[in-house]
């Protein structure tokens, strides 16, 4: 039988091993868990509520989430007309033995007040985590469709890692139309108001239902999303137990 110590290290090792695997799998699955664990586990207020708050004791000490509509004077406005306060794409090429490559990362964002019929609370998405929590809008097909403005950085591209086979550019929007839910940590605002700022991590803001948000952050492939939650948890049992029989040699000498 191997020495103690050998089993020990032996566990430990596995463990981590099984943990940074596991959460490669589960990133690999598209889901985001810890977002949607965030944004699950707040209380649910309207704007109002918080409206009607005392500065001190009353303020929550945990983020909320808080539900409203978008009121924004200078919104961005796109080609196609669309009124937006938010607008992420990113543009990707796909080479092979390497995997996708970003080529154009753009964030453009309006301040908006967030508000209901009792009131209303201003919120900067340039603040928020990402991804926003919408359903994208993505656009797959090969690099050269892609025009005359991504040439340089394909020309890069193939310069320094290999000729690119795929492409694909993935678009997420916030409209002026949408009803957000958006997890934030309500602060005083100096005086006798309250603001709401970015909890650590960022604003989590989705313009879905709760119930679709999280099948969205679920991720579309689940069996991934199983199996590296499975690979986690078994990894982290096997971290512990190394922990715990390592500390209990320590106390017997």
């Amino acid at each position: 039988m191997p020495p103690l110590p050998t089993i020990l290290m032996t566990l430990g090792l596995a463990g981590a091993l099984l943990i940074g695997g596991g959460l490669v799998v589960v990133r690999r699955s598209g889901a985001r868990p810890a977002m949607g664990r965030r944004l699950a586990g707040a209380r649910q207020v309207a704007v109002g509520e918080l409206l009607d708050l005392t500065p001190g004791p009353d303020l929550p000490t945990r983020p909320v989430r808080v539900s409203g509509r978008i009121r924004c004077a200078d919104p961005i406005v796109t080609s196609d007309g669309d009124r937006l306060v938010a607008f992420h794409r990113d543009v990707e090429a796909w080479v092979p033995r390497v995997g996708w490559r970003s080529l154009e990362r753009l964030r453009e964002t309006r301040s908006f007040e967030l508000w209901d019929h009792d009131g209303s609370l201003t919120v900067d998405p340039a603040a928020c985590a990402e991804p926003l929590v919408t359903l994208p809008h993505v656009w797959l097909g090969v690099p050269d469709d892609l025009g005359e403005p991504y040439a340089p950085a394909l020309a890069r591209l193939r310069a320094e890692q290999g000729e690119p086979q795929r492409a694909r550019a993935t678009t997420r929007m916030l409209s002026i139309v949408d009803r957000l839910l958006l997890l934030a940590t309500v602060r005083t605002d100096g005086g006798d108001g309250v603001v709401l700022a970015p909890p650590p991590g960022g604003y989590v803001i989705t313009s879905l239902d709760l119930e679709d948000a999280m099948r969205l952050l679920g991720g579309s492939r689940r069996r991934l999303l199983l199996g590296g939650s499975a690979a986690v948890a078994i990894g982290a049992t096997l971290l512990l137990a190394a922990i715990v029989l390592a500390g209990v040699r320590l106390a017997i000498g």
